[in-house]
């Protein structure tokens, strides 16, 4: 039995609970999709919210699943989260919803919350594999046309694996709720859809081929 949303104290939708999801396929279907999570961690004496790139395995080794993080060996905030609980989030935006008045206006909006205990990964074939899936959740296909990962650069890099047992998901969807009289008032009231598209990919100036290959292709929605 797949295991609900939600499933802990800390990770229970309090407020706006009609938006919250308790099924896990919408939250795989978003972490699919997005591209950019942020990651929360405390450095010192401060926290800090980083963007970084990510890749997800539902059948990894961690309980719900794993969602990969990366960055080099030197960078202090990752190498200090592993064994520490962190946050991770996750939030594409699919429209601005334009009310009739300041206080009604909202975004259509679907955001997951991870929130689990950091776990560095050392295996290096684990990490090999934390990192191709990083580069096809970027360009699906990528990797099986690019060499292996060396040595000197899997060695270079931290991955950090958290849990996806713990987390919420909250999704908005519909035009403005507005108040009877501000509609009344004849406002211009509704949505503007938001969507994120790529746009034809450009050679690199040392590109040996200008043409692009077809998971490249692929994409940018062009094949």
């Amino acid at each position: 039995m797949t295991t609900p949303l939600s499933p802990t104290e800390r990770t229970t939708v309090r407020r706006g609970r009609n938006r919250a999801q308790t099924d896990r396929a919408p939250m795989h279907a978003l972490l699919a999709d997005a591209l950019v999570a942020h990651v929360g961690v405390v450095v010192g004496d401060h926290p800090v919210v980083l963007p970084v790139a990510f890749a997800v395995d539902l059948d990894g080794p961690d309980e719900g699943g794993t969602v990969y993080i990366h960055g080099s060996v030197a960078a202090r905030w990752l190498t200090g989260a592993a064994t520490r609980t962190v946050c991770v989030t996750v939030t594409e935006v699919d429209g601005l919803v334009a009310a009739r008045s300041g206080f009604h206006h909202s975004m259509n909006y679907r955001s997951v919350v991870v929130i689990g205990e950091a776990r560095l990964v050392e295996d290096p074939v684990e990490k090999a594999r934390a990192l191709t899936l990083t580069v096809d959740h970027m360009v699906p296909g990528r990797s099986a046309t690019l060499r292996p990962h060396t040595r000197k650069e899997v060695a270079a890099t931290s991955v950090l694996a958290v849990p996806l047992l713990e987390a919420s998901m909250k999704v908005r969807t519909g035009g403005p709720v507005d108040e009877p009289d501000d509609v009344a008032a004849g406002v211009w009231g509704g949505v503007i859809p938001v969507r994120r598209t790529a746009a034809a990919p450009v050679a690199g100036d040392d590109s040996h081929d200008d043409a692009p290959p077809d998971v490249v292709r692929r994409a940018a929605g062009l094949a």
